[in-house]
């Protein structure tokens, strides 16, 4: 027993931590007694930051002499993101050979008037922390350098050399040439097929015209392009009525400044610029088919490989980013939504958009259901990208179709709020990043001439009503249907049936009888 106590009398004289040791260090009387809403004695007023009117937020704009126009936003940082954006891509192909756009890509800050190679453009841009992008689309090409605010004089004079006054030598062209055979191999064989069907759909919706031509240099024309066929297209599309110089992050008169410096008073090396020769063709819809059989088993192999599966895309004529039906559109295109049949899942994911509930839920034997709307300045397509097993094509196909009809119902009320909330909130969240804010500004002032800010577009989407979507939806189903398909196509209906089922009321193909399977 004695034993005992000098145990606990020695434990006793052992230090104590944590709540226990607070109390006692604080006179016994509990937790300091400060409170949270009122201000601490003796401390300053603070002074919060203010905005007054809407100057601080809004996309200023400036048009040059020469008819370059300029547009900034502001946002506060150490980087800033500038770039020049060109009205020009594989839609304004028409009198060259396909492929120009895609070899100007790859060529892009390579050896200029200024800069001997690559490797120096790089090393400039590295003093003042910066990394450059050049990415080409079907109409619009854009050159971008992010970097410190300070180096923005280096930056729009790097840029105006860049676009301007690339050497285009011999050897830079023959390793452009060597690139884009490389990247034609590599779209053929990659699991992933959507980057092909894109172009396939697109192809089939506008056969051989504007947003119809081909966005990759086809391999038989990778030989015809040349310095002589670069300049002229140059020559053509390169000019300051067709371009903006955007940036984020940065003074709107400093841009301005720079721009009159580097920009305004600029010969570039290919000469006086023929706007004369600018295709203006408007986007002509036609629908149609395009087919590529092609043996799918073997494009993933391993440990586990994917299984061979076919895939189908359908897609009808919507709308231009310009008219106001786009937003309809939009909402319409969330609320279709979809993806893969092994998505995460989870809040925010689509899993309550159509092609989850309607088809991926209820169809076990599909890997893929996901809708997409692309949008250009005269016209647009909104499609469906469906894959399965090779057998079950048909089925597949009817599903698809009958998900096209169902979009011409009510929508309720629910679904139409949930599309809605979640285009806003990818709408302001793809819009904290620097780079998004500094595409969204140049493409829509290319365009338009002019900027909606993200308030003025979630104001446009909470007006969408469910009449508007069954308005769009009929007359987006009154056009042709337009249809890719990749891989083993022996069970694919033909393109009259596909027709006749956008055209039925309840979506079905044309029933087949067979004498013998």
């Amino acid at each position: 027993m004695a034993t005992h106590m000098s145990r606990c009398r020695t434990w006793s004289r052992v230090p104590r931590f944590g709540i226990a040791a607070y109390r006692k260090y604080s006179s016994g009387s509990g937790y300091p007694n400060i409170s949270l809403s009122a201000p601490l004695p003796g401390i300053p007023k603070p002074v919060f930051a203010s905005v007054d009117g809407q100057e601080k937020f809004e996309t200023r704009i400036t048009t040059l002499e020469n008819g370059l126009k300029v547009a900034s936003q502001n946002k506060f940082g150490q980087f800033c993101t500038v770039g020049i954006l060109v009205n020009s891509g594989s839609r304004h192909e028409a009198k060259y050979p396909s492929g120009v756009a895609h070899f100007l890509e790859k060529l892009a800050f390579s050896s200029t008037a200024q800069y001997g190679s690559k490797d120096e453009i790089l090393l400039t841009l590295e003093k003042h922390g910066g990394i450059c992008d050049c990415q080409t689309s079907r109409d619009t090409t854009m050159y971008a350098v992010s970097a410190e605010v300070k180096g923005l004089d280096t930056v729009v004079s790097l840029l105006s050399d860049a676009v301007l006054q690339p050497r285009l030598l011999e050897d830079e062209i023959e390793m452009t040439k060597m690139a884009v055979r490389f990247e034609l191999e590599d779209l053929n064989m990659r699991p992933d097929p959507e980057p092909l069907l894109t172009e396939m759909i697109h192809a089939a919706a506008y056969r051989g015209n504007t947003v119809g031509l081909p966005r990759f240099c086809p391999g038989d024309n990778v030989d015809k392009i040349d310095k002589n066929v670069l300049h002229n297209y140059l020559r053509s599309y390169y000019c300051p009525e067709r371009m903006v110089l955007a940036g984020v992050g940065i003074e709107h008169e400093q841009l301005v400044e720079c721009a009159r410096k580097y920009l305004q008073d600029v010969k570039p090396v290919w000469g006086v610029s023929t706007p004369a020769n600018v295709d203006l063709s408007v986007a002509q819809y036609t629908g149609g088919i395009i087919k590529m059989e092609k043996d799918m088993s073997d494009v993933s192999l391993g440990p586990t490989p994917i299984p061979e599966l076919t895939h189908i895309m359908i897609g009808l004529e919507s709308c231009s980013f310009l008219e106001d039906d786009f937003i309809p559109f939009a909402v319409l295109n969330m609320m279709m939504g979809g993806g893969g049949s092994f998505s995460a899942g989870g809040p925010g994911k689509g899993m309550f958009t159509r092609l989850y509930l309607n088809v991926l839920n209820r169809h076990h034997w599909m890997y893929n259901a996901t809708s997409y709307h692309h949008s250009y300045e005269d016209s647009g397509l909104l499609c469906i990208h469906a894959s399965a097993d090779p057998r079950q094509v048909r089925e597949m196909v009817e599903i698809i179709t009958r998900e096209f009809i169902q979009m011409s119902g009510t929508a309720g009320e629910m679904e139409l709020e949930r599309a809605k909330t979640q285009l806003k909130s990818m709408l302001m969240m793809n819009l904290e990043s620097r780079p998004v804010i500094f595409e969204d500004v140049g493409r829509q002032v290319l365009s338009t001439g002019k900027r909606k800010l993200p308030h003025e577009l979630c104001t446009l989407i909470s007006n969408v009503t469910a009449n508007d979507i069954k308005r769009v939806t009929s007359k987006m189903l009154r056009s042709k249907p337009a249809v890719a398909a990749l891989g083993d196509l022996t069970e694919l209906p033909s393109y009259e049936h596909i027709q006749a089922a956008l055209s039925s009321k309840d979506g079905r193909l044309p029933r087949m009888y067979r004498l013998f399977r």
